[in-house]
């Protein structure tokens, strides 16, 4: 999917990936800070739990954000592809001013919404200004390549990452999520090797890339993300390689920006926390 037509007189909201496991009650910082950016106290967010399995995640996000001074959240239950058709539901998602996808697996949120109304409405809604995030394997599903599944490690290899679409609200970037605590640096520059026109990102946990209208990202939390740039690749063997092989890359750029750090994803330049000095 091809991010969404923002008009002339309009701005993109925020996409927001989380790496997953973010604090959700002593010092939640990423998800009041997503409360701010949707509007405070005039807050409409919908929370999209399909990715998980279990009853109360959504109703979970719902009451957190509630606590954080939202004005009003709810549970968007889509389980299987005939509830995108409930059109009360719709109705709130075209009217929500924020719009959160929970973690679980990713390949639920895609086969149950993907060429959707739910998907069409989330992808215009943010490209007329409404912020939209998702933690773990909702943050995987924003981008336009989704990482679907791959294996741990830190040597990229043929076949250790299978790509599906994603909503399509960027295509300047591919995901990963629980990115240090799960070895997953060789899947993303595997990811990477088969197309390097997108930044990797590779999200900690507890960690948040707030992307904002001019791509330029910012980073909340208490982990770190790992910026794979191979706009300047100057070698990849993945055209040649046999499925296990390890992959030749070279001329990759990599960054490693903790919180407050930011990354122009058009300029492609990384600038560390306000204060930092060399």
């Amino acid at each position: 999917m091809s991010p969404a037509k923002i008009e002339d007189n309009q701005r993109r909201g925020y996409i927001v990936p989380v790496g997953g496991a973010e604090d959700k009650d002593s010092d939640p910082i990423i998800l009041r800070r997503f409360v701010e950016i949707s509007g405070a106290d005039e807050a409409r967010i919908a929370v999209i739990p399909t990715a998980s399995r279990l009853d109360d995640t959504g109703a979970r996000y719902e009451r957190i954000f509630g606590d954080l001074g939202a004005g009003d959240a709810r549970v968007l239950d889509y389980k299987r592809r005939v509830d995108a058709d409930n059109p009360e539901w719709l109705a709130y998602l075209r009217g929500a001013t924020g719009v959160f996808l929970t973690g679980g697996n990713q390949l639920r949120i895609s086969t149950i919404l993907g060429g959707t109304d739910v998907a069409r409405a989330i992808r215009t809604a943010n490209a007329r200004g409404v912020a939209v995030g998702g933690t773990s394997a909702g943050a995987a599903i924003l981008s336009e390549h989704m990482i679907a599944f791959g294996k741990s490690g830190a040597t990229p290899r043929a076949g250790m990452v299978s790509l599906a679409p994603g909503f399509g609200l960027t295509n300047r970037v591919v995901i990963d999520q629980h990115f240090r605590q799960r070895d997953r640096i060789g899947r993303l520059l595997a990811a990477l090797a088969y197309n390097p026109f997108a930044v990797g990102i590779g999200l900690d946990e507890d960690t948040a890339a707030f992307i904002d209208g001019d791509d330029r990202l910012e980073v909340i939390g208490s982990g770190a993300i790992t910026v794979i740039d191979a706009s300047k690749l100057e070698h990849s063997s993945m055209g040649a390689a046999a499925a296990g092989d390890s992959i030749c890359m070279t001329g990759i750029k990599l960054h490693i920006l903790n919180g407050g750090s930011r990354f122009d994803l058009h300029a492609r330049v990384a600038t560390p926390p306000p204060g930092v000095t060399d």
